[in-house]
């Protein structure tokens, strides 16, 4: 058994280094910079709680000095986590994505995870002002280890409840033309895997008659040991797409003018005369065979001249449409959902969510602001 213990704390260990690493070469990274914050982001604090751990295991706090500095510090951030992945997927999709003052309010629960930090501060001032006796450090630890076994209640609550989004969300969007789409696709799979494995050792753990015997039998293997394993694999991945991404751009000069002026030129005649964002099937191949131009040259100068993907450039002139449509007195009879159908979206929570970003409007305030100024 000793073997196998030796073995798992190793396997975590390498997940933090990992986590780490990766999370480091993330954050300089100079192409996608808020994707790779957030995912670097991600990373440090699941290596962070992850040395914590290991630092146990090898008895890092043995020192009475070591471990009241290491008491202080806020090891565990586990209610960041879930925003940052959602925000990672969004950022990842939509170039224009931002982190807002709003967005910001997704961070707050943190509180949860720093109360036992905040309490051990306040009971370090409280003893040196002589409000409290030393003697009560060890009812301060107990409270402590006691919170820390339900907080992990509202921590599994809250990352679950974000990759519900992050999945939700990659559902509204029509897979793009990047090797990272691939990525966030199983990302938020691959934790809600974790989340299920939480989810069994959670249980018992949270019932007092059991918790110690959790944590006897299984230590924190059953959480830490997967969780080190997806730290590795989501370091590697993330880092070699991005450096991918920065190869890329060096490589991707723009298309001539002789060539993407035409092409340009081509691309509004399939939207704005032939309509063909109408069809909520239309892709890449398919506008393609319509204009003639090699798919390679059609992503190429939408990203080059237009900054712009493909469902970006077609879901703009929908909107447009949609702009005008929700206006016509044919319109005043049909719902919200069913004008946007009409312009070429199937999906209503990708028609929100789109006329959102581009308009800073929801479809219904849009429409009642329109009919007011008019």
């Amino acid at each position: 058994m000793a073997h196998v213990a030796d073995f798992f704390r190793m396997v975590i260990l390498l997940g933090a280094v990992q986590g780490l690493v990766a999370g480091v070469l993330l954050m300089i990274m100079k192409k996608n910079k808020l994707p790779n914050r957030l995912l670097a982001a991600v990373l440090l604090v699941l290596a962070l709680a992850s040395f914590r751990l290991y630092g146990n295991y090898l008895d890092w706090f043995h020192s009475d000095i070591i471990r009241f500095v290491a008491d202080l510090l806020p090891w565990m951030l586990v209610m960041l986590v879930g925003p940052l992945i959602w925000f990672y997927v969004q950022a990842s999709l939509n170039a224009g994505f931002r982190l807002t003052k709003q967005s910001r309010l997704h961070f707050f629960p943190v509180i949860i995870d720093l109360v036992p930090v905040l309490v051990a501060y306040g009971f370090v001032i409280a003893a040196l002002a002589g409000w409290v006796p030393g003697s009560a450090g060890m009812k301060v630890g107990a409270f402590i280890d006691h919170y820390n076994v339900y907080a992990d209640i509202p921590r599994w609550i809250s990352l679950t409840t974000y990759l519900w989004l992050s999945v939700r969300y990659l559902n509204t969007v029509t897979a793009v033309e990047q090797p990272r789409y691939r990525l966030l696709h199983r990302f938020p799979r691959v934790m809600l895997v974790f989340q299920a494995v939480w989810l069994l050792y959670l249980i018992p753990y949270v019932i007092p008659r059991y918790t110690d015997f959790m944590l006897n039998t299984f230590d924190w293997y059953p959480v830490y040991v997967p969780m080190a394993v997806m730290i590795y694999w989501l370091g590697i991945q993330g880092f070699m797409l991005s450096y991918q991404e920065v190869v890329a751009a060096k490589k991707n000069v723009a298309p001539d003018e002789a060539v993407s002026q035409p092409a340009l030129a081509l691309l509004r005649k399939a939207m704005e005369e032939d309509r063909l964002f109408l069809d909520p099937s239309l892709n890449l191949a398919s506008l393609s065979e319509h204009t003639g131009l090699p798919a390679k040259t059609i992503s190429a100068v939408l990203n080059q001249c237009l900054q712009k993907n493909l469902n970006e450039y077609i879901n703009s002139y929908r909107v447009e449409a949609f702009k005008v449509a929700i206006l016509l007195p044919a319109s005043s009879a049909l719902t919200i959902a069913g004008v946007a159908n009409d312009c070429g979206f199937s999906s209503l929570a990708t028609f929100q969510r789109v006329f959102r970003q581009l308009t800073g409007l929801s479809p219904t305030e849009y429409r009642k602001q329109a009919i007011e100024a008019s």
